[in-house]
């Protein structure tokens, strides 16, 4: 059997960093209240001169080098992002311009903060049924474009970020399962109401901002993401027991504190990154991935669950050996 396999991650993070103490001189906010309400203490801010596709650009090299790679055996770059710098062409193939790549598959999957995980899925696919060799996946963002910072109850919550992995086919064990959902039913609990064919002229005004109703969505998040990592442990046949590591969307500590309980995991068996790098949406995920590998907590081998939910809404869940 033929799986896919992830030969090497990178991360990259803008170099300017925003502190709840910082936001507390911008909006009526204090750090108590952020870090007890989201686990949030800093996020990381895109320069006026980056956009989507140059962190993404920067996340894609760090994989690269750590796969060990030529960046001409990639055949194939899916990226996950709701933050694309232009309506088209899409990030992907943007970033492959800039890798000095030419000819192969380049496209972007929009499923805001799910985004990495269907693209990863995507990718799996790819690569399981022999259409490519060597897959870049990137989660990239710069959510901080959409905020309205005078919204406290959502401009505290989100970061700038990007995170890539390389996946090649494998004879040993590597993705085991993906598994995807969404309902459009609670498209009004997250959103961001502007776009290309509505409302477009409010965009970059001031006058619209990333809404959310957060108790709402706090609650179908849980409920939601319980299941789907229940559900994919019961059709693979594997305990609970037995995941080494629970690499989960870093939205907010207690939507994952949820989670890691409904698994009976403890906490230490949990990536968290939400304190440092806030909710970076679609990259928040391979960020953290990047995050447990590079401090050594993540081994060869080990048992690791990644699960997202976004607006939409959309999940997915990836049970996979490292």
């Amino acid at each position: 059997m033929i799986y896919s396999r992830i030969e090497g991650t990178g991360r990259y993070l803008p170099s300017k960093v925003m502190t709840n103490f910082d936001l507390e001189k911008i909006v009526d906010t204090s750090d108590e209240w952020i870090r007890t309400r989201t686990g949030v203490e800093r996020r990381h801010i895109a320069a006026d001169d980056q956009a989507t596709s140059d962190i993404g650009f920067e996340a894609a090299k760090e994989a690269i080098k750590n796969a060990g790679i030529d960046k001409e055996d990639i055949d194939l770059i899916v990226v996950g992002t709701t933050t694309p710098d232009y309506v088209f062409p899409n990030v992907g193939t943007l970033i492959q311009d800039r890798l000095g790549i030419h000819g192969c598959p380049a496209f972007s999957v929009e499923a805001a903060c799910s985004g990495f995980v269907y693209a990863l899925s995507v990718a799996d696919k790819f690569i399981k049924t022999g259409g490519a060799k060597c897959a870049l996946v990137i989660g990239a963002e710069v959510m901080t474009r959409l905020i309205d910072w005078g919204d406290r109850n959502t401009c505290v919550l989100f970061g700038d970020g990007a995170g890539a992995v390389i996946l090649k086919p494998s004879s040993e064990a590597g993705i085991l399962d993906c598994n995807l959902g969404a309902d459009g039913k609670y498209k009004d609990l997250l959103l961001y109401p502007a776009g290309p064919s509505k409302n477009f002229h409010k965009m970059g005004t001031g006058e619209i901002g990333l809404e959310m109703s957060g108790n709402d969505v706090f609650r179908v998040a849980v409920k939601t993401l319980g299941n789907v990592a229940e559900e994919a442990l019961i059709a693979n046949n594997i305990d609970k027991q037995e995941l080494d590591w629970l690499v989960p969307h870093q939205a907010n500590l207690r939507i994952i504190q949820a989670t890691a309980k409904r698994l009976d995991l403890p906490i230490e068996k949990v990536i968290l990154t939400v304190q440092d790098h806030g909710n970076t949406s679609s990259a928040s995920i391979p960020m953290a991935l990047d995050v447990g590998i590079r401090d050594g907590r993540i081994q060869r081998g080990q048992l690791i669950l990644m699960e997202a939910f976004g607006g939409g809404f959309t999940w997915g869940t990836v049970l996979m050996r490292y």
